[in-house]
C-alpha cells in the first residue's frame, strides 16, 4: 500500500495530536497521523490494569501556559469532566515533611538543618562572583548555598536525573525551580508560616474519569470522527528515506510526504533514517533517563499523614523512588471502589550510570514505602503494577544544545521536523501543554512562517500565560520551496 500526503505525522501523543488539531482547524485535508501503538496519548497515556485500577505513565497533572489549550481541555471533557486541586507537594527529609518549595519552608526542619540551610543561603547571597555557572551542580551552590544543596537539592536531583549534576546544564530551570528570597525565607521562619503558593502548578486539574490519557483519547476520537482514515494505529515507523520523502512502516506500507513531523524520540528517529550513519555522532550526544512507574494498589484508606497530599519528593537513600503520587487523591475513579481501596504511584529513575534491577525494583519500592511510613506493612498491598519507560526524561546535558543545533537543521533541510517531549529533546518545554503547543505552532510555522515560540523561546513562554490564539483562516498548505 502506498499513499501520498502533504503532511505525515508520526506519533499520537500531545504533539502529534496538537498538529492534527491545528491542521483540522485550518481546513487541511491531506495529512495522515500514524501511531505505532494501539492507542493515543504517548507518554501522557493511561492504563487500566486487570483489577480495574487506573495508572498514568508518570506523575502528570494539568496546568497550562496557553489559553487555547485550557479552552480545548474544557471542551474535550466538559465542565463536569474535571476535578480541581490545590497543590500539596512535600519533601520528606529525615522523617519530616516539608512543603514545597523546600527553600521557603525551612521552619519545618529540625533546628540544626534549618540553620545550616540559612547559613548557606547567607553565604551564597554574599558572594559577588558574577561568572555564569558552568553546570547545574554549580548553579545549585550559587543559588542556594551548601546547606539546601546537601539536605535536599543535590541528593534529590542526583536521584531524579540519574546523571552527575556537573554534566548537566542549568539553562532549563525557568519556572521549574523556585529561587530563594532570603528576606522571605527568614520571615517564614520567624512566623512559622508555610509558603506554598509558588509555581505554575500550584493549582491544577485532573480528569474525573479515565486518567490523564482520557484527554488525548477524547481528542483523537474527535479527530478520527471528522477524518476517519487520517489517524491510524498499529503503524510502526521503521525507515525513512529522507531524500526520497518516503516513510516505511512495519506492515510493509509506504507513505510519501511533502513534510514529516516526527514526535518519537529524536535518537530513535535518526537511527531509522537513510542518514543514520552520518547523523549518529550527534544523536549519540543526546542522553535520557528511563523511568520505572510502579503502581501500588492498596486496601483501606491512606494514613493520616498523607491527608490532602498530592505528591512527595524523596531525596533520601532509604528508598529507590524520587517521587510518589497519591494517585487516588487525584480522582476517586482511579480505583475501582474508593470506599475499599486507594493507590500510590512511585517513580524510579534509571540510566547507564544508575542501573536498576528490574526484577527487584517493585519489591524495593514496597519496602521503601514502609520505611518512609507511607504504608504500615505489606498486608495492605492489594497488588502492584509496573511499567518501564525507556525514554522517561530528556536529559539537559552540557552537550545537548550542540547536538540539537546539528540535528535539527540536518533534518529540516529534508523537510523533516522533530518536535515534542523527546522530539525536541527540551525538558524545559516538555509538559503536556508545551508538547501540544509545539504541534500547533509547527503547523502555523509551516503555513505562515510564524515563530515557534515554545520551541525557540522557552523563557518567554514559561514566564507568562499566553493570550488566546485566534482561529486561523482556512487555506491550503504552501508548496515546498
Amino acid at each position: 500500500m502506498d499513499r501520498a500526503v502533504d503532511v505525515l505525522i508520526v506519533g499520537a501523543g500531545p504533539t502529534g495530536l496538537g498538529a492534527a488539531w491545528q491542521l483540522d482547524r485550518r481546513g487541511q485535508d491531506r495529512w495522515l497521523l500514524c501511531e505505532g501503538s494501539g492507542h493515543a496519548g504517548g507518554l501522557a497515556g493511561s492504563i487500566v490494569d486487570e483489577h480495574g485500577f487506573i495508572w498514568d505513565l508518570g506523575g502528570h497533572v494539568q496546568f497550562s501556559h496557553y489559553q487555547y489549550f485550557d479552552d480545548l481541555m474544557d471542551d474535550l471533557l466538559g465542565a463536569d469532566g474535571w476535578l480541581y486541586h490545590q497543590r500539596e507537594s512535600w519533601v520528606l527529609v529525615r522523617d519530616r515533611f516539608v512543603p514545597y518549595p523546600f527553600q521557603l519552608n525551612l521552619h519545618r526542619l529540625d533546628d540544626e538543618d534549618m540553620w545550616r540551610c540559612v547559613r548557606g543561603l547567607i553565604s551564597a547571597a554574599r558572594q559577588s562572583n558574577h561568572r555564569r555557572p558552568q553546570n547545574f551542580d554549580e548553579w545549585i551552590a550559587r543559588a542556594f548555598g551548601a546547606g539546601i544543596g546537601e539536605v535536599f537539592l543535590v541528593p534529590y536531583n542526583r536521584k531524579v536525573w540519574a546523571y552527575p549534576l556537573d554534566t548537566l546544564s542549568w539553562h532549563w530551570i525557568g519556572d521549574r525551580v523556585a529561587t530563594s528570597d532570603l528576606g522571605r525565607v527568614v520571615e517564614n521562619i520567624v512566623g512559622r508560616r508555610d509558603d506554598v503558593a509558588w509555581g505554575p502548578n500550584n493549582k491544577f486539574r485532573f480528569p474525573r474519569v479515565g486518567g490523564t490519557g482520557a484527554v488525548w483519547r477524547a481528542l483523537a476520537a474527535r479527530l478520527r470522527a471528522a477524518h476517519p482514515h487520517r489517524i491510524q494505529y498499529e503503524r510502526l515507523l521503521v525507515f525513512v528515506d529522507l531524500d526520497g520523502h518516503r516513510a516505511t512502516f512495519a506492515d510493509g506500507s509506504h507513505v510519501t510526504y511533502d513534510r514529516l513531523l516526527t514526535t518519537i524520540p529524536l535518537d530513535t528517529f535518526v537511527a531509522r533514517t537513510s542518514r543514520a550513519a552520518f547523523l549518529a555522532p550527534w544523536s549519540r550526544l543526546l542522553r535520557h533517563s528511563s523511568t520505572h512507574v510502579i503502581g501500588i494498589a492498596l486496601r483501606g484508606q491512606p494514613e493520616e499523614r498523607l491527608a490532602g497530599k498530592c505528591w512527595m519528593y524523596f531525596p533520601g537513600s532509604d528508598c529507590p523512588f524520587y517521587r510518589v503520587t497519591v494517585f487516588s487523591h487525584y480522582s476517586p475513579n482511579n480505583v475501582p471502589d474508593a470506599a475499599k481501596y486507594w493507590s500510590l504511584m512511585a517513580e524510579v529513575a534509571e540510566s547507564p550510570l544508575k542501573p536498576v534491577d528490574r526484577s527487584r525494583v517493585v519489591d524495593e519500592t514496597v519496602k521503601g514505602l514502609i520505611t518512609t511510613g507511607l504504608i504500615p506493612d505489606r498486608a495492605v498491598v492489594h497488588h502492584t503494577w509496573h511499567r518501564r519507560l525507556e525514554h522517561g526524561y530528556p536529559t539537559p546535558t552540557l552537550e545537548r544544545d550542540r547536538a540539537l543545533e546539528a540535528l535539527r537543521p540536518a533534518l529540516e533541510v529534508t523537510d523533516v521536523y522533530s518536535r515534542g517531549r523527546f522530539g525536541a529533546w527540551k525538558y524545559e518545554v516538555s509538559n503536556q501543554d508545551h508538547s501540544f503547543a509545539q504541534g500547533v505552532e509547527w503547523v502555523d510555522h509551516v503555513l505562515d512562517g510564524a515563530p515557534e515560540m515554545t520551541l525557540e523561546h522557552p523563557e518567554i513562554v514559561n514566564a507568562c500565560r499566553s493570550t488566546p490564539r485566534p482561529l486561523m483562516p482556512r487555506e491550503p498548505l504552501r508548496a515546498r520551496a
